[in-house]
């Protein structure tokens, strides 16, 4: 009996998160990835640089991809900060956004966190899919495509984050624990 009863609650658990049916799912065909809390979302919203909407500061052409974008959402004026692309790993969608910079475009995604997750806080956005009004849809994965062009001398195997410069040069100084190398080498000896 306490087998069964073992046997059911393992299954229960393994079942995926469903999105939900949330205000902006309507024809939303975004890609469950059973993120907690997650809704469907497919909206119209102006592309804006995050910190010239909260601030006022307001380089051309939303920074040149050194800000964060945002989503102005057209249906009722909320500021939707999406933070991830499309792609499995976890990169930003300002890559995807910039070219669309101060235009409006029609998203379609996941909505996630929130009072559902920690209650006072904000849902943000998996952008999965991206065009302009009435145009077609291109798949929000340009991240990688843009880093590779950024650093070709980077090129062979592995994840990217393991070939780029920036964070090479990050764990050449502060060490892969962000507390120097020799505290690096202690953590090893003692760990492994």
């Amino acid at each position: 009996m306490m087998l069964r009863k073992i046997l059911v609650l393992a299954c229960c658990l393994a079942l995926p998160a469903q999105a939900e049916d949330g205000a902006f799912s309507e024809g939303s065909e975004a890609r469950n990835w059973n993120l907690t809390a997650q809704e469907n979302a497919r909206f119209t919203a102006r592309v804006v640089d995050i910190l010239c909407e909260l601030t006022g500061d307001c380089p051309e052409n939303c920074g040149d991809g050194r800000r964060q974008l945002g989503l102005v959402r057209e249906a009722d004026g909320a500021l939707v900060l999406p933070t991830k692309n499309g792609q499995p790993l976890f990169t930003g969608a300002a890559t995807d956004l910039q070219p669309y910079c101060g235009g409006t475009v029609e998203v379609d995604g996941l909505l996630t966190g929130g009072d559902a997750v920690t209650p006072g806080t904000a849902k943000v956005y998996q952008v999965q899919r991206i065009r302009e009004p009435g145009g077609e849809w291109s798949r929000a994965n340009r991240w990688t495509k843009e880093w590779a062009k950024a650093n070709p001398d980077a090129a062979g195997e592995g994840p990217w984050y393991r070939r780029d410069p920036r964070i090479a040069e990050e764990i050449a100084k502060d060490g892969y624990l962000g507390l120097g190398p020799e505290a690096d080498k202690a953590f090893i000896l003692d760990w492994y």
